[in-house]
C-alpha cells in the first residue's frame, strides 16, 4: 500500500457541507452622549430609531444626547427609543453607534467583542487608542471607510457637500459690516460688480461652494492641478466657470481681487500648502479665507486651527476662519444626512443575520471595518502606527 498523508478515514467519503440559510438577527444598539469638544451631531434621528425598532431591533440612548440637534428624549422615546441617564449601561450595549471615535474612558467601558461604528478621524488618532481596541477584540468600523455600489464613500461625500454649502454661508456672514467685514452682500445686484470668490479644489467641496456662490450670484474662479476633476465640476455645474491650474502667477493675480477664498484641497497625508504668506499679504483688506481644509492642515499657510466658539482670526488684515468640522455647525442637518447614509446599513446588517454574514454580503460594508475581532484589518491604518495587520478577505470570505 502506498504511503498517503491522509488516514482512513479522511480518505472516506465526507458528508457535504452546505452553507445555512440567513436568519434574521435583532440588533440592540447603544448610542452613547457625544463627550468630544464640539461635536453637536447624533448618529440616527428619532426617525431612524422607529424605523429600527419598528423592525424589532432595540436603540438604547443616553439622555441628552440628541439635544445639540435639537432633537429631546421625548421624541426619541416616542420612537420607542430606551432612555436612560446610565452611560455606563448604553456602553454595554453589543452594538455603539457614535459620531466621534470613542474616548479611552468609552473604551474601558465596553464590553470585549462589542460592535463599535463611529467616524474615525485617522489623523488624530493615537497608537493607544488601537491596541485598547485590539485588547477588547472588538469589531470597529470606520464612517470613513464604507463604500457604496459605485466606489465613493457616501458619508464623507455628504458632508463634504455640508461643508462646501457652509463655507460660502460663513463668508457671506463675516463679509457683513461688523468691526472688519467690508459690509458686502454676497450676491448680484444690479449695477455693482459681483463679489469675486476663488475656491482652491475641485473635489466635493469645492462643487458645492461653487453651486452655493453662483447661486447667490457671485463671480467664481476654481484652481486645481486635475484637468478631469476641473472638467467634472464644468458639467457638475452645468455653466462655463473660470477654472485653472494651480500656477502661481494666475492664482495670485486671482487672489488680490477676490473678496472671499475657499480652501478645499485634500492630500494624501497632509493637505499641501497652495498659498503662501506672502500671497496673503496681497489679498484686499477685509477679505476673507474659509480654510475647509484645516482637517488636513489647511492649504493657507496663515491657517491656525479654530474653535466654534471663537472661529475667526485676522492675520494680513484678512480675516480667517479655519474650524475643522464644519458641519457639527449645522447639527441637524449632518445628523440627518449620517442618519439617512447608516440606518439602511443597519437594517441590512440585522436582515443579513449579523455584522458577520453582512460583511460577507456587502464589499462596501467590508471596506469600512478595521479591527474584526480584534485584528486590525486596515492597512493604512497599520503602515501609519507600525501595527501588524492582516487582509480582512483572507479572514472573511
Amino acid at each position: 500500500m502506498s504511503l498517503t498523508p491522509f488516514t482512513k478515514q479522511q480518505l472516506l467519503p465526507q458528508e457535504e457541507k452546505l452553507e445555512i440559510a440567513k436568519h434574521k438577527s435583532e440588533l440592540f444598539i447603544g448610542i452613547p452622549k457625544e463627550t468630544s469638544y464640539q461635536e453637536r451631531r447624533i448618529c440616527l434621528t428619532p426617525d431612524a430609531v422607529n424605523s429600527l425598532t419598528s423592525h424589532g431591533h432595540r436603540v438604547m440612548i443616553e439622555s441628552g444626547a440628541g439635544l445639540s440637534s435639537s432633537y429631546c428624549d421625548k421624541e426619541y422615546s416616542d420612537a420607542g427609543a430606551e432612555i436612560t441617564p446610565d452611560t455606563q449601561k448604553v456602553m454595554s450595549c453589543p452594538i455603539i453607534l457614535k459620531v466621534e471615535p470613542p474616548t479611552m474612558a468609552e473604551i474601558g467601558m465596553i464590553n470585549p467583542e462589542t460592535i463599535v461604528i463611529s467616524a474615525i478621524q485617522l489623523k488624530t488618532r493615537r497608537k493607544e487608542y488601537f491596541e485598547a481596541l485590539i485588547k477588547k477584540k472588538v469589531i470597529a468600523l470606520a464612517f470613513e471607510y464604507i463604500k457604496d455600489d459605485d466606489g465613493s464613500y457616501p458619508l464623507v461625500k455628504s458632508l463634504s457637500e455640508i461643508a462646501g454649502t457652509a463655507s460660502i454661508l460663513i463668508a457671506s456672514e463675516l463679509m457683513i459690516n461688523n468691526q472688519f467685514g467690508k459690509g458686502l452682500l454676497f450676491g448680484n445686484i444690479t449695477g455693482v460688480p459681483p463679489t469675486e470668490v476663488v475656491i482652491l479644489g475641485s473635489g466635493t467641496v469645492g462643487e458645492f461652494a461653487a453651486k452655493t456662490a453662483l447661486g447667490l450670484g457671485a463671480s467664481v474662479k476654481v484652481f486645481d492641478n486635475s484637468i478631469t476633476k476641473l472638467r467634472r465640476l464644468q458639467n457638475k455645474l452645468n455653466q462655463r466657470v473660470f477654472t485653472s491650474t494651480i500656477q502661481p502667477k494666475a492664482l495670485l493675480k486671482a487672489l488680490r481681487r477676490c473678496d472671499v477664498a475657499i480652501g478645499a484641497m485634500h492630500g494624501k497625508e497632509r493637505c499641501p500648502i497652495i498659498v503662501t504668506e506672502t500671497m496673503v499679504e496681497h489679498m484686499k483688506r477685509g477679505s476673507v479665507i474659509v480654510d475647509v481644509s484645516i482637517d488636513t492642515g489647511g492649504c493657507f499657510e496663515t491657517s491656525e486651527v479654530t474653535t466654534h466658539e471663537k472661529p475667526t482670526f485676522i492675520k494680513n488684515n484678512v480675516i480667517h476662519y479655519c474650524v475643522p468640522n464644519i458641519p457639527s455647525r449645522y447639527s441637524k442637518t449632518a445628523s440627518l444626512s449620517i442618519s439617512n447614509i447608516i440606518t439602511p446599513y443597519l437594517l441590512q446588517i440585522a436582515e443579513d443575520g449579523g455584522i458577520e454574514s453582512a460583511i460577507r454580503c456587502d464589499s462596501g460594508l467590508k471596506n469600512g471595518v478595521y479591527l474584526y475581532h480584534g485584528i486590525l484589518t486596515n492597512k493604512a491604518i497599520g503602515d501609519w502606527f507600525n501595527l501588524p495587520e492582516s487582509d480582512i478577505n483572507l479572514i472573511v470570505f
